[in-house]
């Protein structure tokens, strides 16, 4: 019988074939089908300029083996922060099944073509949410938002919602990939994965949790 990638990962044996990206997928479908909500939420860490940690939690849209993309308005604190420092790290924590993925590494902006394509694919009323939020910055009052919306909302009428210019996406490259599986009496299974550059291969070590 063929072992999963899984459990290939924690096993004693050759893990050198493992590729992360796709132990991640296997994972992702997993949590796809146990999480209630949201199983594409992940904390993102970065720093400002002061060097402190800012972390809050944002959604995994896109993927593939190049890295893990989110979109975000680029005039946020954290789009500011990604801008000046670009390199990221983040954490997904599927709590129904007990494991998280840790991921490091240098951010890059997607393209123009794939940040047009996401915010096309969103609802019509979150395109224009996204059009009007000054994101991270100070609002009097809830309603002033709202009337901000409801001002936008009429000029466009039926027609589009083109993206604007300050909201696209990032996409962290890993060098680190992270695999945490709980354990009894915290015994639980933990490999690394990690690589000298974007275009390195990967290699892997099982740590002490």
């Amino acid at each position: 019988m063929l072992q999963t990638l899984t459990e290939r990962l924690f096993d004693d044996g050759d893990r050198t074939d493992l590729d992360p990206f796709a132990l991640f997928e296997e994972w992702f479908a997993l949590a796809q089908e146990a999480e209630p909500n949201d199983p594409h939420a992940m904390a993102l860490a970065t720093l400002d300029e002061n060097g402190l940690p800012d972390v809050r939690m944002v959604l995994l849209n896109r993927r593939d083996t190049r890295g893990f993309c989110f979109f975000t308005n680029f005039e946020s604190e954290k789009g500011r922060q990604l801008l000046a420092n670009p390199q990221a790290a983040m954490v997904m924590h599927w709590k129904s099944l007990r494991r998280q993925v840790r991921m490091r590494g240098p951010v890059e902006r997607v393209t123009e073509a794939e940040a047009d394509e996401y915010f096309a694919s969103r609802a019509k009323g979150s395109r224009i949410a996204s059009a009007t939020s000054r994101q991270s910055r100070p609002l009097a009052s809830r309603q002033q938002m709202m009337d901000e919306v409801a001002a936008l909302t009429a000029m466009i009428g039926d027609g589009d919602m083109p993206r604007p210019a300050h909201w696209s996406g990032f996409r962290i490259v890993p060098v680190s990939m992270e695999f945490w599986k709980d354990g009894e009496f915290r015994l639980h299974d933990r490999v690394r994965f990690t690589r000298d550059g974007v275009d390195a291969p990967w290699s892997s070590t099982r740590l002490y949790p």
